[in-house]
């Protein structure tokens, strides 16, 4: 989500009526999440100035571990060098940190390629946007999840109840640091996700749902302490020899 929207407001800023506007002073401090989008809250050291040349070699875009040879434009400025000077910003400060570590592993290939293409500045800003744009729509129709044996049908659903809140054990990327809360697609991931955690042996389908509006499921290590509630399902793993249904 704090990608996704930095990538969208630098993309703002590379077409936007001005001109392509540079932030000067890039660094996280700089920025501030409100109602779930990235803003930029001090735009002092903005510019729309791009750096004039004579020939290529005046157009070298440097930074502390790396520098990128630009064009020289027949106007006299080195083409793209804000928007460039933004988005590889992006990938040291935001990227590299937030982008690998809590996807769903067959959108991280996905993911990885974002990550190298704009580490080199292969991706423009439009390139990028329209890369997250199609992570985003295979994240919330669900149509990254590979084909597999169905795994619910191991599992007892009991509809209108639900299991008292405790401290359980703990996973990445969880919602919740008393336990496993995880985004998820459906019951059918959720039951994938369970059988992929040792400890997992019932898991809520719950009420809220994330930004993308994907429900949370809560995964827990026992099914005791049922308790009602209209709103809930709560999926028990069936014993390995029970065929029973309850």
């Amino acid at each position: 989500q704090i990608c996704l929207s930095l990538v969208k407001l630098l993309f703002y800023l590379a077409h936007s009526p001005l001109g392509s506007i540079v932030l000067l002073d890039f660094q996280p401090r700089q920025f501030v999440m409100v109602d779930g989008n990235l803003k930029v809250t001090d735009m002092d050291d903005a510019s729309t100035e791009e750096l004039s040349c004579k020939e290529d070699n005046d157009c070298t875009l440097d930074f502390p571990t790396k520098s990128f040879p630009l064009k020289c434009s027949v106007v006299g400025k080195c083409e793209g060098i804000n928007e460039k000077k933004n988005l590889f910003n992006a990938y040291r400060y935001f990227f590299t940190y937030l982008l690998p570590h809590s996807a769903p592993p067959a959108l991280r290939p996905l993911l990885g390629d974002i990550l190298n293409a704009t580490g080199d500045l292969r991706y423009g800003i439009n390139e990028t946007l329209r890369a997250f744009e199609k992570v985003l729509h295979l994240y919330k129709s669900g149509l990254y999840l590979q084909k597999r044996p169905i795994l619910l049908k191991d599992y007892i659903s009991l509809k209108g109840f639900r299991t008292v809140e405790r401290e359980d054990y703990k996973c990445w990327p969880s919602y919740s640091h008393l336990g496993c809360l995880l985004s998820i697609h459906s019951a059918e991931e959720a039951a994938a996700i369970c059988n992929s955690q040792s400890q997992c042996q019932s898991f809520i389908v719950t009420q809220q749902r994330t930004w993308t509006g994907r429900p949370l499921a809560s995964f827990q290590s026992s099914w005791t302490d049922l308790i009602p509630d209209t709103n809930a399902v709560v999926y028990i793993k069936r014993p390995a020899s029970s065929g029973e249904r309850l």
